[in-house]
């Protein structure tokens, strides 16, 4: 009997025994969860000290590109302007560089056609006297030339007679003779000085019309002349180098059809 009442305290108390140590414990995780899972949690640790380690790092990063990127967006910005600036000084280049060309084209021609309006002025002189010789037809001339030999001739045979028939040194051939010389000595060394200043004149007879450097005065139907040519140039033209100074002024052949 006292064996088996002995077993049966004893299961007894194991039994309290553990109901209270189970209690304490429900008791203890309710106060402290923390605790409680503190023997399955050893792990967790270490992975939280790793994140912990590995974001102050990432935040040092971080740190480090915020102070880089406003730089690199500065310097974005001047690459920019330099590339701007070097493409408008390239072009200020070259607008300077024709800018210098058509100064010195102008240059040129200021000093080619410089004397335009004096060169204008002088060509009626010029008209003048060639209108003046033409007065003078060659025959005439060639007479009075002919007739100067014969009259000297015969005043050196009879002086008498040459003297009682007139007064003057020199007979009215000689002075037309004379004067004929000395206009077309004029006429031509006007020409010469023109010439200097590439002021040529150009006669336009039986050329095709043109309207930039002919001026028509009439119209006229010839037979066997190319309708549309020159047919007459009453007054030649002047050139000064390849600008038309004077148009020439000229009649045309008539188209009959």
């Amino acid at each position: 009997m006292s064996s088996s009442y002995a077993l049966r305290v004893f299961r007894s108390s194991t039994t309290l025994f553990s109901s209270r140590s189970l209690t304490h414990a429900s008791h203890i995780a309710r106060c402290s969860p923390s605790l409680a899972r503190r023997h399955y949690s050893e792990e967790k640790p270490n992975s939280t000290e790793g994140n912990n380690k590995q974001e102050p790092s990432a935040q040092k990063e971080k740190t480090e590109e915020k102070p880089s990127s406003p730089e690199a967006e500065a310097l974005k910005a001047k690459e920019a302007e330099v590339t701007d600036l070097t493409s408008r000084l390239r072009y200020l280049q070259a607008d300077f560089l024709n800018l210098q060309r058509n100064a010195a084209r102008e240059k040129e021609q200021q000093r080619d056609f410089a004397i335009t309006r004096f060169a204008s002025d002088l060509l009626e002189t010029v008209d003048v006297l060639a209108m003046a010789l033409k007065s003078v037809p060659q025959a005439a001339v060639s007479s009075s030339s002919s007739s100067l030999d014969n009259s000297s001739s015969s005043s050196s045979s009879n002086p008498d007679n040459t003297s009682s028939s007139t007064s003057l040194p020199k007979t009215h051939e000689q002075y037309l003779q004379e004067l004929h010389t000395g206009v077309e000595m004029t006429h031509r060394l006007l020409l010469q000085t023109l010439f200097k200043y590439h002021v040529k004149p150009f006669d336009p007879t039986g050329e095709r019309f043109d309207p930039n450097r002919h001026e028509a005065l009439y119209q006229a139907p010839i037979p066997g002349k190319e309708p549309g040519s020159v047919l007459e140039c009453q007054k030649v033209g002047y050139m000064i180098r390849d600008r038309v100074l004077r148009a020439a002024q000229v009649g045309v052949v008539q188209d009959t059809s």
